[in-house]
């Protein structure tokens, strides 16, 4: 345990989003995403659901500002104007954490190749559908490195 770091992020996870610079993403997937067969790097979160991974995330991690945007989720296939209840999830979390930033959907195979290119994915158990969210990482400037 860290003081200040939210538990769940593990020491897997922490070395990862460390090592991760500017400009990478790292993918939140459901349980049901072939998260082993596309991972370059993978972490395993069994047992917690993807918002709340990307709750801890964003404790920690910034979202790119030098984009327009910085957070992707999946559209659905064959109904691109369909909203999810995850997706309002999602973007409570981005809004609470990085103002300002929304989360983006990204249709077909534009998301998941985003997802296979990612510096990481970390897997949940998340079982609602859809329950992936890609993040770009941001920098944390001289005035925010140390408290």
């Amino acid at each position: 345990m860290l003081k200040g770091i939210d538990p769940v992020l593990g020491p897997d996870l922490l070395s990862v989003l460390r090592a991760m610079g500017h400009g990478d993403e790292i993918a939140i997937v459901d349980g049901n995403y072939p998260a082993d067969a596309h991972a370059s790097r993978l972490v395993r979160a069994d047992g917690l659901d993807a918002v709340r991974i990307a709750d801890a995330i964003l404790s920690v991690m910034p979202l790119d500002d030098f984009v327009d945007h910085a957070a992707f989720r999946p559209g659905i296939r064959g109904a691109p104007d369909r909203r999810e209840p995850i997706f309002d999830d999602f973007e409570a979390v981005v809004a609470r954490r990085e103002p300002g930033f929304g989360v983006e959907p990204l249709h077909g195979d534009a998301f998941y190749d985003r997802v296979r290119g990612a510096y990481a994915i970390v897997a949940t158990t998340e079982r609602r559908l859809y329950g992936n969210l890609i993040l770009r990482k941001g920098v944390v400037r001289p005035d925010e490195a140390i408290r």
